[in-house]
């Protein structure tokens, strides 16, 4: 019979798990793909046994995903929703067995609530069945340490099957967990049983697909994850993850766990509690320590919150025992904050779902560009394909946008152009062994897609160069520009052939003043320069919310040539200009200055806005 308590427990972690889980299953509904489900949505669409970048267990869950639940994005995510959700009640399930009814519930209601795990899911990627093996690992390991049996040597092979074929980053959970077992005597014990090594060898022979993927492709794969990738350097940045990880935990569980692992580490004797606790502290201490040693020689460029996850995990198997020694009102204060800070995560995953409440993020540094503007760009894309001939083919910038619009448009072949970032990210082999790794060259009209703020703007015009180099001289382009232009996509009608003469690329531009969020009153003066290579400019225009205020002065002497060194503008040195802006028309508040840059080629292209606030008067 349960005790009231139990309950309770039981009452709560039931309720925050319908709850988070419903509300999960709603964003994921509604959030756009971020960049990388959509390459892992075309992947699935192309099953092999292994990818450039991943095994095959990301790809082939979207794909079943799809065809159980159609091509929508609750498709896409649809199982990796449902590995979310059996998480936390693996946690009760281990933590019950050797901890108690009630400190079940209560782990099991922390893993719905921290946001690190609460969020898995609701983004198919492969941190999903990636953390689902790891658990699964975590269980069986428990098992064997206080009986060797057939059901816990299977729990075991299960685990290590579904995280090799999750991600090369699950190498490291494996090497976590040989280290916390060689550290127990239970442990050395268990190494010394014929099933668990039959278990092991079930692991090991789960990498051969893609070990032989990398044999075919000299061992593009393995370069990339272990070498290119990483700086192996030692970075400043990595103070970053040390500040960073507590608050997607929220603090106070953090603490929470760091005492549980120190305290873990000092039990001591014999019996199935305390031997459990060492073993559930070993692999959260020695992971999280190692993952935090790590972040200051590994990529800092890319996402890697959510590495130490798999330790945190192991540890919150362990934290209702501390729980229970701490005043109520920290306790209460662990779940409250924990709460919160789920609720600041859900919350920005409903913000990118959102266009009108994404736009308010525009300018600032958590703009989430990965979900923005795909659909009106696809939207874009099919009306230019209706005006253009019927054999014409859509070519993209880089995988990113192949990918996306792939997706948009059920094409899971759309032909790609060499760029930093399929190299960055680890796509280019993987393009290039689906033949869609474009050099340019046609037989046929092509549209091509580009997204310059994919781009440091040092390397913008240098990248429009290359373009050129490939495709010809572009024309003029249709400019798709979502939240205020801070996603921007151009859309260019390539000819059937590659035409002759010098590049003619999109137009580049510069405010000098204002600054950003600079606060105008009166009648200011607009300046900054502006030039497109190849045809050069006959004009700008002043825009404010969109609407044009004014017609600047162009032509002014302003040589740019200092630094945009391989520029053709033939009106250099005369690139600046000037336009007066009276802000005394405006109602106070927030508005956003833009430019409209007319080329001498017809091209009319509209340039990023930038803030700035008119005071009340």
């Amino acid at each position: 019979m349960a005790s009231a308590s139990e309950q309770r427990a039981y009452r709560a972690f039931l309720l925050l798990w319908a709850l988070v889980g419903s509300i999960k299953v709603l964003v994921a509904a509604y959030l756009p793909l971020f960049v990388d489900e959509a390459f892992y949505w075309q992947e699935g669409q192309h099953l092999a046994a292994a990818y450039s970048d991943l095994p095959g267990l990301t790809a082939w869950m979207i794909r079943l995903g799809v065809e159980i639940a159609g091509g929508h994005r609750l498709g896409v995510r649809l199982l990796f929703l449902l590995l979310g959700a059996l998480m936390p009640w693996m946690v009760v399930a281990i933590t019950r067995r050797w901890f108690g009814v009630r400190a079940g519930w209560q782990a099991g209601a922390l893993t719905v609530l921290m946001p690190l795990s609460a969020t898995l899911g609701i983004l198919a990627v492969p941190d999903v069945p990636m953390a689902f093996a790891a658990l699964l690992c975590l269980w069986a390991g428990a098992l064997l340490l206080r009986n060797v049996d057939a059901g816990g040597a299977l729990l075991l092979a299960l685990g290590l099957l579904v995280g090799a074929l999750s991600h090369y980053r699950f190498i490291g959970v494996i090497v976590v967990g040989f280290v916390a077992l060689l550290l127990l005597p239970e442990g050395r014990r268990m190494l010394r049983d014929a099933r668990v090594w039959m278990a092991l060898a079930v692991g090991i022979a789960a990498w051969l697909p893609l070990l032989a993927w990398n044999l075919d492709n000299h061992d593009a794969g393995l370069k990339f994850q272990i070498l290119e990738r990483h700086p192996w350097a030692f970075q400043g940045e990595g103070l970053l993850f040390l500040v960073i990880q507590p608050l997607l935990v929220t603090p106070l569980l953090f603490v929470a766990m760091a005492m549980t692992a120190v305290r873990g580490l000092r039990v001591r004797g014999a019996g199935a509690r305390q031997v459990l606790w060492r073993y559930f502290a070993l692999i959260g201490a020695v992971s999280t320590v190692l993952i935090f040693l790590a972040g200051f020689f590994t990529d800092v460029e890319r996402i890697s919150f959510h590495w130490p996850l798999p330790g945190y995990l192991a540890l919150l198997v362990c934290v209702p025992l501390l729980l229970e020694r701490w005043p109520r009102f920290w306790r209460r204060s662990v779940w409250v904050l924990a709460a919160l800070g789920l609720t600041v995560a859900m919350g920005y995953y409903v913000v990118a779902s959102m266009p009108s409440q994404r736009e308010q993020l525009a300018g600032s540094k958590h703009y989430p560009r990965n979900f923005a503007g795909w659909r009106p760009l696809a939207d874009a894309v099919r009306d230019e394909l209706a005006q253009m001939p019927a054999d014409t083919e859509v070519l993209a910038g880089s995988f990113k946008v192949g990918a996306e619009l792939g997706f948009q448009l059920g094409d899971a072949s759309i032909k790609v152009l060499p760029h930093e970032l399929n190299d960055r990210h680890g796509r280019t082999a993987q393009l290039a062994l689906w033949q869609l790794l474009s050099d340019g060259s046609r037989s046929a009209p092509q549209l091509l897609v580009l997204a310059p703020g994919e781009l440091r703007y040092r390397n913008l015009l240098t990248y429009y160069h290359q373009v050129c180099e490939r495709v010809g001289p572009l024309p003029p382009p249709r400019v798709v520009s979502i939240d205020h232009g801070y996603q921007r996509f151009l859309l260019f009608r390539l000819p059937a052939e590659k035409q002759p003469g010098p590049c003619v690329a999109p137009a580049m531009a510069w405010i000098n003043t204002p600054l950003p969020q600079a606060r105008l009153d009166g009648v200011v003066e607009v300046q900054g320069w502006a030039f497109k290579d190849g045809v050069g400019l006959r004009g700008v225009e002043v825009l404010v919310d969109g609407q044009v205020v004014a017609t600047a002065d162009y032509g002014a002497e302003q040589d740019v040539t200092g630094y945009w060194k391989i520029s053709t503008d033939p009106n250099h040195p005369h690139a600046g200009f000037s336009a007066r802006l009276d802000t005394t028309t405006l109602a106070p508040g927030q508005h956003w200055l833009g430019l409209r840059l007319h080329g001498t080629d017809g091209s009319v292209e509209s340039w990023v806005e930038q803030p700035f606030e008119v005071p009340a008067r």
